[in-house]
């Protein structure tokens, strides 16, 4: 038996880049893949590459109707659905002085309710699965950034829709344990249409050896958390590149004065710069 034997599987943006190799990988070990991906013509070469243990969808996921329409697609064409994988995405690269109404809609749409939409109809399924007296052991991992994490210079719509996606993990970790369902996100870093401009003397492809950058060694880990095996860990983040795997610490409690009543305005000066004195976090991508 493979790690994700007969498991149905959903990868949304499978046509290309992250998620292709994900889908590939997920086949690889054993799973059924539903290859999500408007473009018919990529979706399709990467189901053929796969063979009849996967099937084509090009519905949008950043809407409510196409969202259901995958869920309902795993179900009908494999008779379930055990794991999603939100990783469809686009970037409109803009800086906060340029970034226009419909550069700002596109993205988040794209990006944070094209994670909410697939996320909440596999939900209302497991959670009909377990009503009816059925079992359960689901898996989702999203798709954040270290640009959702830290920010980046030129990325505000895409920093703040990957941003939202990471709080989203795990307040749906938090509500979908009841069910059986673990959620996770990644932060991955490889060579796609994504990046490729912005990061083409980081990512150039090596001459020899080891491709750090390439798409495929993001996709163990996915598959790994997409496995039964993975039911112990949720509500994780993790930065994975190359050979590198990271959890990464969300927002924490830092040093805290408390006066015990209120303050005076004038008063803070002196208390602010004494807790953020010596802190140093991550810097901006690009700052």
């Amino acid at each position: 038996m493979t790690l994700c034997e007969d498991r149905v599987v959903i990868v949304t943006g499978a046509g290309r880049g992250i998620g292709r190799a994900h889908a590939v990988a997920f086949a690889a070990a054993g799973a059924k893949v539903v290859v999500n991906d408007l473009s018919a013509a990529v979706a399709g070469e990467v189901a053929s590459l796969i063979g009849p243990r996967a099937v084509v969808n090009t519905d949008d996921v950043g809407t409510w109707s196409g969202a259901e329409r995958v869920v309902r697609a795993a179900v009908e064409a494999f008779g379930g659905l055990d794991v999603l994988v939100n990783n469809a995405g686009i970037v409109r690269d803009r800086m906060v002085v340029s970034c226009g109404e419909d550069e700002w809609d596109e993205v988040v749409r794209v990006h944070l309710k094209g994670h909410f939409a697939p996320l909440h109809h596999a939900a209302a399924y497991w959670r009909g699965v377990v009503k009816a007296g059925g079992a359960v052991s689901g898996r989702v991992i999203n798709t954040s950034s270290g640009a959702g994490l830290f920010g980046s210079v030129g990325q505000v719509n895409y920093s703040a829709a990957k941003a939202g996606i990471a709080s989203m993990t795990l307040v749906a970790a938090a509500e979908l344990g009841r069910y059986g369902v673990t959620v996770n996100a990644i932060a991955p870093a490889a060579r796609t249409r994504m990046t490729e401009a912005a990061f083409a003397e980081t990512m150039a492809v090596p001459e020899g050896g080891f491709d750090a950058m390439a798409p495929e060694n993001v996709s163990p880990l996915v598959v790994w958390l997409g496995s039964e095996e993975a039911g112990d860990v949720t509500g994780r983040m993790f930065e994975v590149d190359g050979g590198r795997v990271c959890v990464v610490h969300g927002w924490q409690r830092g040093p805290e004065v408390d006066k015990g009543a209120r303050w005076e305005p004038s008063e803070l000066g002196g208390v602010v710069r004494g807790l953020v004195a010596g802190d140093r976090p991550v810097p901006v991508y690009g700052a």
